[in-house]
Parts: C-alpha cells; structure tokens; sequence
C-alpha cells in the first residue's frame, strides 16, 4: 500500500496533513488486521507443505505432511470460511480467519494428514479463472464443487500412492467429506466436528435461504449408513446445533455404524484445539 502526500509548506497546515496521515494510515492497519490468515509455510506449520492442486475449475489448496508413502491419510476438510459478510452480503474472499480444520490436523500424529480447503480459499488472488462467489454460497455444495474435491483426493492418491482414507470434515466441510463417502470405495471412516450434514434443516433453522443448487449429506446418509462414524457436536454450538445432526441420523435408518458425541462446553469455531486429540483417540466402529 502506498500512500502518497504532497506537503506545500511548513506551516500549521503540516500539523493538520500529519494528524490527517496519521488517521489514513490507522485506518489501512485496522483493515489489514480484519484479513483472512493466510498460512505460510513455515516451521510452525507443523512440517506441512503447501500444494496447490490443479482442477478444470478451481485451484484447490492444501497443506500436506507425508511420511509414509503408500500409506493411509487423514483429510482435513475446511469449512465455509469466510462466506458472508451478513445474511445478505458474500464476502470477496471466502478464505477462512480461523481455520479451525488446519488447527486440529497440526494435532493429528498420523503418518499421512492432509488439510484441504475449500474452492476459492487462500488461491483467489492466484487462480488462472475466475471464481465466482456463488462457489461459497448457495453453490457451495453443488455437483462441480462435490466433483472438484472428489478429483483432489484422487490428485493426493496418486501422488503419495495412498490406499485408503479417514476423512474429517469441519462445519461445512463435515457435509462435503459425508458427500465424498457417498462417491468413494476408498474411504474407512468419517468423523465430522461441528458438521453441517443437513444444510437445508439449518437454513430453516436460522431463517436464511435455502441452498436447492447444493447438494446435502442428509439425502445420501443412508447411503453410506455402513461406514463408521462419528459425529462431533459442540455443546455450546448455536451455529450447527444438536438438531441438525438428529436429522441426519433418522435419514440413516437402522443403523448402529453412525454414532454422535455432544462435547459441552465447546461452541460451533471455540474450544476444539483443545479436546481434539482426545476425540480424534475416541475408538468408534460398526458394532
């Protein structure tokens, strides 16, 4: 950023220029501070590397520590991040300000974990297309957005050699790995943190637009209904509450392979570094 100013005089004027500076640039600094954080790649990444994955749509992100090839991998689904300014507004840039998936795969001590974000996350600026922000709105879950993420995990399998994976999903990002089961012969287990597995009963809930462009884990639950799982959801979460989940559960039938856990005190982004480990240690199978 480059602020220009042209002083004519030393006179009483340059105090007002200076105090007028003094504003614009208190203002710049207030502006940066509101970014989305961007994840370097650094040490305190936790050994993760960034890759960028080419798609015929979008240019997908993620952030990967491989330390067994041709092993099974742990994939970190982000969440919506930062779609909307209000109910009405999108944002312009819908990476996320507390990537709150990245926080807990630094917590995973698997060999192989994978964060990967969402279309349009931290590659705005970057992508060789353009990405329009119906992609993290009412789109978010569509068939080419499902068919994007399905093609990064064939990227990830191809070149690590990896057999199988465990998938994780935050928020939006637990209806997208729930999605992803339904489409895949690969995967082992789903577990979903703050999940939203029925965005239509959400919408519903908080009295915003429904999303008929997007497809919603709740209509493919029994589908997968034989695949363990386990669904984490915050005690204090008023964003995805408890009934969202109970939604998705009944369209799974009779079945004892989908199973939830109310973690109290924790709310919808808050607390979950915290207790993560212990969760992601919880055992949980078909029984």
């Amino acid at each position: 950023i480059y602020i220009y100013i042209y002083i004519y005089s030393m006179n009483i004027h340059s105090l007002f220029c200076n105090s007028a500076c003094l504003l614009i640039v208190s203002a710049v600094l207030v502006s940066c501070s509101s970014a989305p954080k961007i994840l370097p790649v650094t040490n305190n990444n936790g050994g993760f590397v960034e890759q960028k994955i080419e798609t015929d749509i979008f240019l997908l992100t993620s952030y990967e520590r491989i330390k067994a090839q041709g092993g099974i991998a742990h994939i970190y689904i982000e969440g919506d991040g930062s779609a909307w300014l209000n109910k009405r507004t999108p944002s312009l840039d819908p990476t996320p300000k507390n990537p709150v998936a990245f926080d807990l795969a630094k917590l995973d001590k698997s060999d192989n974990v994978i964060y990967l974000a969402r279309p349009c996350q931290y590659s705005k600026l970057i992508m060789k297309r353009a990405c329009p922000s119906k992609y993290w709105t009412s789109y978010r879950f569509s068939p080419e957005v499902l068919a994007v993420m399905d093609k990064a995990l064939d990227d990830i399998k191809s070149r690590h050699n990896i057999t199988k994976f465990h998938l994780i999903g935050f928020s939006g990002g637990g209806n997208v790995a729930a999605l992803l089961t339904a489409r895949r012969d690969d995967v082992l287990s789903l577990r979903t943190v703050a999940g939203n597995l029925d965005h239509a009963t959400q919408s519903d809930i908080h009295k915003v637009s429904q999303m008929p462009s997007s497809l919603n884990a709740k209509d493919i639950a029994l589908q997968i209904n034989h695949i363990p799982q386990i669904h984490f959801i915050g005690g204090k979460d008023k964003i995805v509450p408890v009934p969202i989940y109970e939604s998705y559960k009944r369209a799974s039938g009779n079945t004892n392979c989908v199973q939830s856990h109310i973690v109290e005190n924790v709310s919808h982004a808050k607390g979950w570094q915290g207790v993560w480990s212990a969760l992601l240690a919880q055992p949980f199978s078909c029984h």
